[in-house]
């Protein structure tokens, strides 16, 4: 038993390992660009766009997780739910400052009349906020502290964040891109998934 348990802390470790390498491969990209000065003409909205997408993405794959982990019965895909969430909220924060930081030059101001004038900017605040809470809560130490009930509820949010995401995205582009139509369609369907299997639940207990 001992040594069965052992294989799969190692498991654990090696995905882990393999999955915080690829979330960062990203980020060493746009760092490598920007060194070089490779990042185009305009090199904010490049950031913008690709921080972004990569928000999008992770938040896509955060949903995916528990589907997943019921259809492939693989167990440590739940272990990696948390690495996923965190990167999901580090490339929105890193969208974020993009915006405030290098677009808007930290003038709080301007970004703060930009929110109310400009509402797909809105919607991405809105998203960012409710992910904060998300982050904040995601250590062992404080899913014991609010309570395992509780700590579930909360991060249901998550599915908000999503929808506020691909929202943010459609108001941005003000057309259905074929990547606007995937990423929706890939929402849709996992929060659907999650629909279905809370049912499913409902109905054994019942």
């Amino acid at each position: 038993m001992a040594a069965i348990a052992t294989a799969k802390q190692e498991e654990t470790f090696y995905w882990k390992v393999v999955f915080f390498t690829n979330g960062l491969i990203p980020l060493i990209y746009l760092v490598h660009d920007w060194y070089v000065d490779a990042l185009g003409a305009n090199p904010i909205d490049y950031v913008t766009r690709a921080t972004g997408t990569l928000a999008l993405l992770f938040l896509t794959l955060t949903l995916a997780v528990t589907p997943l982990q019921k259809l492939t019965g693989w167990g440590t895909l739940n272990k990696l739910r948390r690495m996923v969430g965190l990167y999901a909220f580090f490339y929105t924060t890193l969208h974020l400052l993009t915006y405030v930081w290098w677009d808007q030059e930290l003038r709080l101001g301007a970004a703060a009349h930009d929110v109310v004038k400009r509402p797909f900017i809105a919607v991405g605040l809105a998203a960012w906020l409710m992910m904060l809470p998300l982050a904040i809560t995601s250590s062992n130490g404080m899913v014991r502290r609010i309570g395992g009930k509780r700590w579930k509820l909360l991060h249901r949010l998550t599915y908000l964040a999503a929808g506020l995401g691909v929202t943010h995205f459609y108001l941005l582009l003000k057309v259905p891109t074929a990547k606007l139509k995937y990423y929706a369609t890939a929402v849709t369907v996992l929060l659907a998934a999650r629909v279905l299997l809370w049912a499913l639940r409902k109905r054994k207990r019942a």
